[in-house]
């Protein structure tokens, strides 16, 4: 199961903000980028994101391919309150990640967030967004998804200053729906994040994709370090970086040791 453009069971790359987006003509190529380090910015963005992970299994011989697609679409409700929809569709193929179980590839569980935001952040420079989270079950195999039906409350709050983001994210799911021959599903998200942006739009990023499953008390735990660089194609702004991540923690199932993430984000400022 995935979240928030961020992988673990979920994930989390990031996309969107909540400061409403100032015209595209007088947006430097650092404003931009410094919004795609926002969850919650006001702006449109539609971020690929491309991940690996190997040494899968209690064999350690498994390996999964992720590619998560995560537009975030922000709607301005009045002067006040952004409404920023976060959507979070995972494409995988994987193998052997768990004994007998061949290769699977296909459409995941889509995670579907919606944060209410206020258009301009508090004194203090607070920028903040709650709202649910939505879990759908259309994985297309048994082993892509919880098939379950499932919801919870997620918020976003950070602070943005001299080329620097820190926050954190969250959510909890808890099932009440779908295939009852299945476990339940009851997870907490947690995506503390430091980013830095130079002034030529290079963004410097570190994060982890924490989840815990309360149905078997189990922690994952990936350390992402990542890399990109703000460009243009003619007038379309891209955003395109990578990196690695380290399973700090893990269940016998999942991944172990070292994984890779590729992103490509595209972006369209009012």
């Amino acid at each position: 199961m995935m979240l928030f453009g961020w992988p673990g069971k979920r994930s989390g790359c990031f996309a969107a903000a909540l400061v409403a987006s100032m015209p595209a003509y007088s947006q430097s190529d650092s404003d931009l980028a410094k919004q795609l380090s926002n969850p919650v910015a006001a702006l449109i963005s539609v971020p690929f994101q491309f991940n690996y992970d190997g040494n899968i299994g209690p064999n350690r011989d498994g390996d999964k391919y992720l590619l998560n697609f995560q537009p975030v679409i922000p709607f301005r409700l009045n002067e006040n309150w952004n409404l920023i929809s976060r959507t979070i569709v995972p494409v995988v193929s994987q193998s052997n990640i768990a004994p007998g179980s061949g290769s699977q590839t296909g459409l995941g569980d889509v995670v579907q967030s919606f944060f209410f935001s206020p258009s301009k952040p508090t004194a203090n420079g607070l920028i903040w967004g709650v709202g649910p989270a939505l879990l759908l079950p259309t994985d297309t195999d048994r082993q892509l998804g919880a098939e379950k039906w499932g919801a919870g409350p997620t918020a976003v709050l950070l602070w943005q200053a001299n080329g620097w983001t820190y926050g954190a994210l969250a959510n909890h799911i808890w099932s009440f729906a779908g295939d009852g021959n299945r476990s339940g599903v009851s997870s907490t998200f947690l995506q503390p994040f430091l980013n830095y942006t130079t002034k030529d739009a290079w963004t410097f990023g570190l994060n982890t994709e924490s989840t815990y499953d309360w149905n078997r008390h189990q922690w994952s735990t990936p350390i992402n370090a990542t890399v990109s660089k703000l460009l243009k194609f003619g007038k379309q702004p891209v955003s395109i970086g990578g990196g690695v991540r380290y399973w700090a923690a893990s269940p016998d199932s999942g991944p172990h040791g070292w994984g890779a993430r590729l992103v490509v984000t595209l972006l369209f400022p009012k």
